[in-house]
């Protein structure tokens, strides 16, 4: 049996472009592969838990 698409999809994400360090992808991919989850998911998975719970990033600015 074969589900029907998600007709609201499209309005759930959208596309953007953005520039991430070679490590962070490399990190993402391995997990990709342990959890059989694509990268872009996890990737958004985590963004999304660190939205909900109010986390900040620990930001160090030198002078």
């Amino acid at each position: 049996m074969k589900g029907r698409a998600n007709p609201h999809a499209k309005a759930l994400k959208k596309q953007i472009t953005i520039r991430l360090g070679v490590d962070v992808i490399e990190y993402f991919k391995a997990q990709a592969k342990q959890t059989g989850i694509g990268y872009q998911n996890l990737i958004n998975l985590y963004l999304t838990e660190c939205a909900h719970s109010g986390k900040k990033p620990a930001l160090q600015w030198t002078k």
